[in-house]
C-alpha cells in the first residue's frame, strides 16, 4: 500500500484578480482523519473543490495523486467513481423529497419498469443504520432536524462506496450534542479504515478528532501538525492560522449598561407558518438595555430564530401576538420596512439564502438595507455607494480585491462581514445577530466581537443568538435560555456557566 492515499502537489488556482491557491501541497495517509484549518479566504474549500472536480482539471495547475494514480477530474461524478465524496457546508438536500429519494438522487436504483422503490428504501435504510438514523427512509427531509440532515448526507456518501470523505464545516449548524455524535461517527469510520478530510473553525473539535492538521494561510501551505495524542493546544493551531498569538478570544470592554431599556418584548407568541396549530414561540418576554449585549442560548429548535424573525417585521410565523416597545414606545411592525425605520436590524443566520444577493456586488449588497441614503432623486449615486462600501471594507477588514466583486465569490467569513456591513449601514438602535460567527475563523470572530463592543459603546443594544456557549459567556452581559419555544431561564453572564445553562434546559424538559 502507498504511504499516502492522497497527494496534492503544487496546486495553484486563480480567480479574476485573486490567486486563491498558490502552490499548495497536501499529503493524507490511508485511514487517518486529516483536518484543514485556516482563516476565511485561506483557500480550504477551494482546495477541496479542486480535489472533487467541482473546479475541473484545466482550471488549475498542479497534480492530484490518488492511490498512486495521477487523476484529472473534470466533474464531481469522476471523483465519486474513485470513492472521493465531498459534503459541502450548505446541505444539498431537497426538503420535499424523502430521505431515500435524496440518497439516490442522480444514482437511482432501477428496476425493469423504472425506479425500484423497494430496493431504494431498503438500501437507504441499511445506510441509515450505519450512521445511527432511526427514521423511516420514507420520511421527508423537511420533517427532520439539521443534525439528522447532516447524517443523511453522510449516509448518501456511504451509498456511493466512499473511500475518502471530505466534510466542509460539518458541524457549523449543529448544537454541541449533535456535533459530538457526528465526530464520534467519523472516529468509528476511521476504525473501519475510511479516510476523512475535515474543514472546521471549531478548534476544540479539530483537536478531538484529527490525526494531522494542515494549516493554510492566504492560499499557501504553512505547516502540517501532528496531533497523534489528540491533545494539541488550540493556541498552537491559531498561531499557525493567523501568524501571531491570539491570547484573548474575547475583547475586553467596559460594561456600561444603561438603565434605559432599548427594546422590550412581552407575552410574545408565534405559530408555525404552515402548521398553524403548532406554537413555536410561547408567551416569551424579555428586554435589552442600551449599551448591553444580551445572549440567547438554547438547543436546536428552541425557537430563538423564530422569535427574532417574528419580531423583525413579522418575517416568520402566523398568529403573532404580544407587545413590542423600542425606547419605551409601543411599536406595531407590520413588515421589514417598518422594522428598519423603527431602528431594528436582524442579521440572519442564513447569509446565503436570506441575507445576501450572491450575484450582486459587495457595494450593492451593503447599501440595500437603506438604499435611499445613496440615492439622488430616486437614482443610485454609484460613487457614493462605492465610497460607503470602501469604508465598510476597511472597517471590517473584508478581504476582496474590489467592492465590485460579486458576494458569491467571497469566502464564508467575508460574506458574513458584508452582511454585517449591510445592517450597520442601516444604523439600527437594536441589532439582532443570529449565529453571527457560524462557520468563520477565530480571527474574523474576534473582529466581529470588536464591532459588537463598539456598537454597545455607542449606546446601542445588541442581541446575540448563538449555539456556542463559550462565546455567549465571553461576550454577553445577560443570558436568556430558551427551550421548546419558551423562556426557561435568565441569568447575569457573570454567574452563568455551561452547566447552569444546560441544567435550565433539562429542568424545563421535566416540567
Amino acid at each position: 500500500m502507498a504511504e499516502f492515499i492522497l497527494e496534492m502537489k503544487n496546486i495553484t488556482k486563480e480567480f479574476p484578480g485573486v490567486k486563491a491557491l498558490d502552490n499548495v501541497n497536501l499529503q493524507v495517509k490511508p485511514g487517518e482523519i486529516h483536518a484543514l484549518v485556516g482563516e476565511n479566504g485561506a483557500g480550504k474549500s477551494t482546495l477541496m473543490n479542486v480535489l472533487s472536480g467541482t473546479y475541473p482539471f484545466g482550471t488549475y495547475s498542479g497534480d492530484i495523486v490518488y492511490n498512486g494514480e495521477v487523476c484529472q477530474f473534470k466533474t464531481l461524478h469522476d471523483s465519486e467513481e474513485k470513492g472521493i465524496v465531498i459534503i459541502h457546508q450548505e446541505l444539498a438536500l431537497i426538503p420535499e423529497l424523502s430521505i431515500g429519494e435524496n440518497m439516490f438522487l442522480g444514482n437511482e436504483r432501477k428496476g425493469r419498469f423504472g425506479i425500484d422503490w423497494d430496493k431504494t428504501y431498503y438500501e437507504a435504510g441499511e445506510h441509515m443504520k450505519q450512521v445511527g438514523l432511526k427514521e423511516e427512509a420514507t420520511t421527508l427531509i423537511k420533517d427532520i432536524g439539521t443534525g439528522k440532515q447532516q447524517l443523511v448526507e453522510i449516509a448518501k456518501a456511504l451509498s456511493k462506496n466512499v473511500k475518502l470523505l471530505i466534510l466542509d464545516e460539518p458541524t457549523s449548524s449543529l448544537n454541541e450534542e449533535d456535533s459530538k455524535m457526528l465526530l464520534d461517527l467519523l472516529l468509528g469510520f476511521k476504525k473501519d479504515g475510511m479516510t476523512s478530510i475535515i474543514i472546521s473553525h471549531k478548534l476544540n473539535e479539530i483537536s478531538y478528532v484529527a490525526d494531522k492538521i494542515t494549516v493554510l494561510r492566504d492560499g499557501s501551505t504553512i505547516e502540517t501538525i501532528d496531533n497523534e495524542g489528540h491533545n494539541i493546544d488550540e493556541a498552537r493551531i491559531i498561531r499557525g492560522m493567523v501568524g501571531r498569538e491570539l491570547s484573548d478570544r474575547y475583547p475586553s470592554r467596559e460594561h456600561n449598561v444603561s438603565d434605559k431599556v432599548g427594546m422590550e418584548v412581552k407575552n410574545w407568541s408565534v405559530h408555525h407558518p404552515i402548521y398553524n396549530e403548532k406554537k413555536v414561540v410561547d408567551n416569551v418576554s424579555f428586554n435589552v438595555h442600551r449599551g448591553e449585549i444580551v445572549g440567547f442560548s438554547g438547543l436546536q429548535g428552541a425557537g430563538r430564530t423564530e422569535l427574532a424573525m417574528s419580531i423583525f417585521g413579522r418575517s416568520y410565523g402566523t398568529n403573532i401576538s404580544g407587545d413590542l416597545k423600542i425606547d419605551g414606545n409601543e411599536k406595531n411592525l407590520r413588515n421589514v420596512r417598518d422594522a428598519i425605520e423603527a431602528g431594528l436590524a436582524y442579521v440572519t443566520e442564513d447569509r446565503k439564502g436570506n441575507g445576501l444577493i450572491l450575484e450582486e456586488s459587495i457595494a450593492q449588497n451593503i447599501t440595500l438595507s437603506r438604499l435611499e441614503k445613496v440615492c439622488k432623486k430616486g437614482i443610485v449615486d454609484v460613487n457614493k455607494e462605492n465610497a460607503v462600501a470602501e469604508d465598510y471594507k476597511e472597517k471590517l477588514r473584508t478581504k476582496t480585491p474590489s467592492v465590485q466583486q460579486a458576494v458569491g465569490n467571497l469566502s464564508g467569513g467575508n460574506q458574513q462581514k458584508v452582511l454585517l456591513s449591510k445592517w450597520m449601514f442601516a444604523d439600527p438602535e437594536v441589532l439582532i445577530l443570529d449565529e453571527p460567527t457560524r462557520g468563520i475563523d477565530v480571527g474574523a470572530k474576534y473582529e466581529i466581537y470588536c464591532i459588537m463592543n463598539d456598537l454597545v459603546a455607542q449606546g446601542k443594544s445588541v442581541i446575540m443568538i448563538s449555539s456556542e456557549m463559550p462565546e455567549l459567556l465571553g461576550m454577553c452581559d445577560r443570558i436568556y435560555v430558551m427551550n421548546e419555544g419558551k423562556m426557561v431561564a435568565e441569568m447575569p453572564a457573570s454567574e452563568a456557566t455551561q452547566e447552569k445553562i444546560m441544567s435550565a434546559i433539562l429542568q424545563s424538559d421535566k416540567k
